[in-house]
C-alpha cells in the first residue's frame, strides 16, 4: 500500500462545501438513462479534479468520471452519504495499487435501495408531511408564517442529513476501506454488494417498467389470455425481456436516442395491432 497523498490535501473545507452545495442539484438533469448519475458526478467533481489535478493524470481522471455517470437514484437528502465513500473510495483507487475500481460502484448501488427506503420514508412520507400539515394550517389562517415554517421544518433535518451524510461517508469509508484490504475482506464486500446491487436492478426493473400484453385467443370453445399464461410462467416475464433486450442493445454500442425512438415505434406499432 502506497499513500501518495492524505485525506487532508483532498477533502479540505472547501472541496466539501462545494460538494455539499451542488448535492442540492443532484436531481437536475435526471433521465432515464443513468438517473441521477449526472448530478451525482457534477457533485464530486470538485473532489476528482483536486485527486487528478496533473495533466499525466488524465486517463485516471476520465476512468474516474465514467465511473461517476454509472445510473444512481436515491433519496437527494441521503445522497451525500454514498457520494461521501465513493470520494474515500476513489482515493483510495488512487493510493492502493491493487485497489478493485469495480468496486466503488459495486458499493454505491448496493446502498441505494435501502437508504432510498430509510430516506423516502423519513423524508417524503413523515418530514414533508409534518411540514405540510404545519404550514398549511398556518397558511389557511392567513398567516405568512405558513410557507416560511414548511421550508424551515423540511429543510432542517435536509441541511443535517446532507452535511454529516458527506461528512461521515468520507471519513468511515476511507478507514473501513483501508482495515477491510488489510483483513482481505474487500473482496467479499465487493462480491456481496455487486449481488445486492443486482437484485435492486431486478426489483426496480419489475417496480418501474410497465409492460403487459392484452392478446386473447381461443382454441375451440376455449380462450386464453397470453398475460395470465405468462403470469404464471414467471411475473413481469415481459419487462425483463424488454430490460435485457435494451441492455443488449446497449452493449452493442447502439445509442440510447437510437433505442428511445426503436421504443417509442414498437409501442405504437404493438398498440395498433392491440398486442399491447
Amino acid at each position: 500500500m502506497t499513500n501518495k497523498t492524505t485525506k487532508t490535501e483532498i477533502m479540505d473545507k472547501t472541496t466539501f462545501r462545494k460538494i455539499f452545495w451542488r448535492s442540492f442539484l443532484l436531481q437536475g438533469t435526471w433521465n432515464y438513462i443513468n438517473g441521477a448519475g449526472v448530478g451525482a458526478l457534477y457533485m464530486i467533481l470538485p473532489f476528482i479534479r483536486k485527486l487528478y489535478p496533473k495533466p499525466e493524470d488524465k486517463s485516471a481522471r476520465v476512468s474516474a468520471l465514467k465511473r461517476g455517470l454509472a445510473y444512481f437514484n436515491i433519496t437527494p437528502a441521503l445522497a451525500p452519504f454514498p457520494m461521501g465513500i465513493v470520494s474515500s473510495m476513489e482515493e483510495q483507487n488512487k493510493n492502493i495499487v491493487d485497489f478493485d475500481p469495480s468496486s466503488i460502484n459495486a458499493v454505491k448501488a448496493s446502498l441505494m435501495g435501502p437508504l432510498s427506503g430509510i430516506g423516502d420514508s423519513l423524508f417524503w412520507g413523515t418530514i414533508r408531511v409534518i411540514a405540510a400539515g404545519i404550514g398549511i394550517s398556518l397558511a389557511k389562517a392567513g398567516n405568512i408564517l405558513g410557507p416560511i415554517l414548511f421550508l424551515v421544518i423540511y429543510n432542517i433535518p435536509n441541511f443535517i442529513a446532507r452535511y454529516y451524510g458527506l461528512k461521515y461517508g468520507y471519513e468511515l469509508g476511507g478507514d473501513f476501506i483501508q482495515k477491510a484490504y488489510k483483513n482481505g475482506y474487500m473482496k467479499i464486500i465487493t462480491k456481496a454488494a455487486g449481488i445486492l446491487g443486482m437484485i435492486m436492478v431486478g426489483a426496480m426493473t419489475f417496480s418501474t417498467v410497465t409492460l403487459k400484453t392484452i392478446l386473447k385467443f381461443k382454441m375451440g370453445s376455449m380462450s386464453f389470455d397470453l398475460q395470465k399464461i405468462l403470469d404464471q410462467i414467471m411475473l413481469g416475464i415481459i419487462p425483463l425481456t424488454v430490460t435485457l433486450i435494451t441492455f443488449w442493445l446497449i452493449r452493442k454500442k447502439v445509442s440510447a436516442n437510437k433505442i428511445i425512438v426503436l421504443m417509442v415505434i414498437l409501442s405504437f406499432a404493438l398498440s395498433a395491432l392491440k398486442i399491447l
